[in-house]
């Protein structure tokens, strides 16, 4: 299980590949449309709404 973290209001729910996929549920929910990756190394976004995968530079 991998975290994800909403950028609209700070809820953080598990991954795809889980079982329950709290951070899709919580799209569903709330439409806030866009989620980074919660896991240290990881530098990446999901927008929900604009099905896009975006990775971070730093």
């Amino acid at each position: 299980m991998k975290a994800r973290l909403c950028l609209t209001c700070g809820h953080v729910g598990c991954c795809d590949s889980s079982k329950n996929k709290h951070a899709t549920k919580h799209y569903t929910a709330t439409h806030h449309p866009v989620i980074d990756s919660f896991e240290p190394g990881d530098h990446w976004r999901w927008c929900y709404a604009d099905e896009q995968y975006s990775r971070l530079t730093s």
